[in-house]
């Protein structure tokens, strides 16, 4: 069998990683110290391998569709995720966090960092705290390396395992085929179950310990772990909480003692910040309320928002707060952003709306009717999505996820200089977001005009001077050079493209491609030639890992 063919056929171990870290630990009677960061376990597996793998299983992942890169979405995860890095005991600890399309009731921590959060368990919980739990839960699981630790203890068949499993996964979604994924994902539960099962409750606990004190720092409701497990657990059929269970073993004693420790830090809490009632989400009615709101009225005084939190990331956990207290609703329009994204159409989508609105349930919320306008106007029917976004509009006239779907709408309704003049507006009061910029060019991009085209390439040139290791820019980047006539430039973004999305060999070809035109100046060949020496060693690093089975122009080296 071929060398790539037997490292594939190991399908087991890597999808562990990213979607059953907690069946990757050591068990004792009580929760271990914390880890030697000076191991023998790194001698197997370096902190740069670490990137390597969880980078290389993101872009996989893309390349097979099954990610959700969604600028307003990726900025509140960022928002909540790093201010909850900013509150651990290692902020300094390097992560990446992206979204899954996949309404499965799962999140996961793989190697270098990199966690993932299935949008159903979005969906599914019932406030952001939740949310927050969960990440935090995995994010203990990264600062207290698990999973590396796991490595030192299985130093036999843990790193072929991980290099086989992540060699599936890659089969899988180069195939474009999410079943091909799944199935890798079940075989290496399978495989490493049994092995594993001993080592879980140690590692669940301290992950659960740590992230507990994590979201009370952040200021999130510290009990939010407990609430979402304990549903998890009360839940047992088959549109609930299986897939999260399977992967996050949850028993009634593990809640009890999540909730009694929650509760002794939100005593200690009250004490200091004083008790206030909050406002549900999504329905408006009353709730505990979160640590959050507390913690920014607690503000008035001088000094760190959180003494245990480095004074460098107080800002970040400033900001945090301030976004949450201004858009307390914002969760709810997550969720319908993120059932909208994730659905298999969006005439999905639209009948879902329509059963609600038809009185299965009550009349939709401010959230759902956002949802329901996202959905008609992805199913090419815009002008029925304008009057709920335009009635939304007058009830949150500053709202920027609203007046981004708003000006999106006008665009394919055929209003488009009023869909210009409003994303022209939403420029120049916010220059530097993100999530405008990308709509802005997306919208000019659309017209599928020379002068739009350069006037998009003006817009996004400060992003990508900023974030050229993003797929969705570099894409946007490509599609308004080659309208406006620069298709060296737009092949230069097209092989970043490739990159991005797992396909190393096809971005080395389309660079040396570009070396062959005669047309191209001495800036511009210095730069391609810089790249291919940039991407080549990248290539054979992937090769040596088994993680990249060769290519046409196999790189030298």
């Amino acid at each position: 069998m071929p060398l790539a063919s037997s490292r594939i056929a190991l399908a087991c171990g890597l999808a562990l990683l990213c979607a059953a870290p907690s069946l990757l630990q050591a068990q004792t009677s009580s929760p271990p110290p914390l880890p030697d960061m000076g191991s023998s376990a790194q001698a197997l597996i370096t902190p740069a391998q670490e990137r390597l793998f969880g980078e290389q299983t993101r872009r996989q992942l893309r390349r097979g569709g099954l990610l959700i890169e969604d600028p307003l979405l990726d900025e509140w995860l960022n928002d909540m995720a790093y201010a909850l890095v900013a509150a651990s005991d290692r902020p300094d600890n390097g992560f990446t966090f992206f979204i899954v399309r996949s309404q499965e009731i799962n999140a996961f921590a793989t190697l270098g960092g990199y966690i993932g959060l299935n949008a159903g368990l979005a969906m599914a919980a019932e406030y952001e705290d939740e949310v927050a739990a969960v990440l935090a839960h995995e994010i203990s699981h990264t600062t207290q390396r698990h999973i590396v630790r796991q490595v030192e203890r299985s130093q036999q068949d843990a790193i072929p395992i991980m290099l086989g499993m992540l060699a599936a996964v890659i089969a899988g979604a180069g195939a474009g085929s999410a079943d091909a994924v799944q199935a890798a994902v079940a075989s290496g539960q399978g495989l490493m179950l049994q092995r594993q099962i001993n080592h879980t409750r140690a590692s669940e606990h301290e992950a659960d310990r740590l992230g507990i004190q994590m979201l009370a720092r952040a200021g999130y409701n510290p009990e939010a772990m407990a609430d979402f497990f304990g549903r998890a657990f009360r839940t047992s059929n088959p549109f609930g909480f299986p897939d999260f269970l399977r992967t996050h073993p949850v028993t009634t004693t593990r809640i009890a003692e999540a909730r009694d420790r929650a509760r002794q830090i939100a005593q200690r809490q009250k004490t200091t910040t004083g008790g206030t009632a909050c406002v549900n989400e999504l329905d408006g009615s009353t709730l505990e309320c979160s640590y959050s709101e507390a913690a920014f009225q607690a503000e008035a005084s001088d000094g760190p928002l959180h003494p245990l939190i480095p004074d460098d990331m107080q800002p970040r956990l400033r900001d945090a707060l301030l976004a949450r207290s201004l858009h307390p609703e914002r969760f709810g329009w997550v969720r319908e952003r993120l059932f909208v994204l994730s659905s298999a159409t969006p005439n999905e989508a639209i009948s879902h709306y329509q059963q609600i609105a038809e009185g299965i349930y009550d009349d939709l919320y401010p959230a759902q009717r956002y949802g329901y306008a996202l959905a008609l106007t992805r199913a090419n029917r815009a002008a029925d999505a304008l009057p709920l976004l335009r009635e939304l509009a007058q009830e949150n006239p500053d709202d920027l996820w609203n007046a981004l779907a708003l000006a999106e709408a006008e665009l394919r309704a055929g209003l488009i200089a009023q869909a210009l003049a409003r994303y022209e507006g939403l420029s120049a009061a916010q220059p530097r977001n993100r999530a405008i910029t990308l709509s802005h060019v997306q919208a000019l991009v659309h017209l599928q005009d020379p002068d739009a085209a350069r006037r998009a390439l003006t817009v996004i040139r400060p992003l990508l001077d900023e974030g050229g290791n993003d797929a969705g820019i570099q894409q946007l980047f490509a599609r308004a050079a080659e309208l406006a006539g620069d298709d060296i430039r737009a092949s230069e973004a097209h092989a970043e493209v490739a990159l991005l999305s797992g396909r190393a060999f096809d971005a080395l070809d389309q660079y040396r491609r570009l070396l062959d035109r005669d047309d191209l100046d001495y800036i511009t060949r210095a730069r391609v030639d810089a790249r291919i020496a940039q991407i080549t060693p990248f290539i054979l690093e992937l090769q040596r890992q088994g993680l990249e089975p060769g290519g046409r122009n196999t790189p030298r080296g």
